[in-house]
């Protein structure tokens, strides 16, 4: 098995029309939690998270000197991060398959999905992955 991200994005204009569409709240927390629910039935989902509006969010930019922290809302983006979702399967065939059924999907939005890799995959020599190892194994991650 191996986990991967689901990350969920969308443009401004799908943003945009999402919150213009009307959606009832408590209809779009129903429909995501029957996909959630489906994803744990299933025995692959590990963690998931939506995000707050991207208004109320803050973008920390390191192309300076120093970094700058900047309060949203944030100009010229193309797209948001809006949540996401950790699945652990078989391949990312499969992570593929999940995303294809995300609901509340449409024009202007797109699932990014990445491979997160095992601790296991670095070199276990290192003094940095060691320690990393060791929080993990205290804090029961491992």
């Amino acid at each position: 098995m191996a986990r991967y991200m689901l990350i969920m994005r969308a443009s401004d204009e799908a943003q945009q029309a999402f919150a213009e569409s009307g959606l009832d709240f408590d209809e779009m927390l129903a429909t995501m939690g029957r996909f959630n629910e489906a994803m744990i039935d299933a025995g692959v989902l590990v963690a998931a998270e939506g995000l707050e509006e991207a208004e109320k969010g803050v973008v920390v930019d390191y192309s300076g000197d120093e970094p700058v922290a900047t309060d949203g809302p944030y100009g010229e983006t193309k797209e948001l991060f809006n949540g996401y979702w950790i699945l652990d399967v078989e391949s990312v065939d499969d992570a593929v398959a999940w995303a294809k059924k995300a609901p509340l999907a449409g024009p202007g939005m797109k699932a990014e999905i990445r491979r997160i890799p095992s601790i296991d995959e670095f070199p276990q020599d290192n003094e940095w992955v060691r320690k990393e190892r060791a929080w993990r194994e205290r804090t029961g991650q491992l």
